[in-house]
């Protein structure tokens, strides 16, 4: 399987089951892969979001809280301005292989 070894696409318990799991649903709302795709090409603050996408700063500001729970998205704190990010390559990974497979 491409760059993956087979000894680290083992599932070693059940608990990694149902933490991948939890993983995809929080990738599973529109609206979150929404605001990741606005992330992806590097950071925002929570205004520039809700303008991109149409929403309401506070329905962000939820979606975002959720994502960062995840472990998707870090933020850093600029005077009274907060930015969010994606919080690693594998966050801009997950996303360039989902819409590969979905391409071919």
């Amino acid at each position: 399987m491409n760059n993956y070894s087979n000894d680290k696409m083992k599932v070693r318990s059940e608990n990694e089951l149902y933490d991948l799991a939890e993983l995809f649903k929080v990738f599973g709302d529109s609206t979150r892969i929404r605001i990741l795709s606005a992330l992806y090409d590097g950071e925002c603050c929570v205004q520039e979001i809700a303008d991109e996408l149409q929403m309401t700063p506070s329905a962000v500001s939820h979606q975002l809280k959720i994502l960062k729970q995840a472990k998707l998205v870090g933020n850093r704190r600029e005077g009274k301005q907060i930015f969010y990010f994606l919080l690693d390559e594998h966050v801009r990974t997950i996303i360039a292989v989902g819409l590969e497979h979905l391409r071919e």
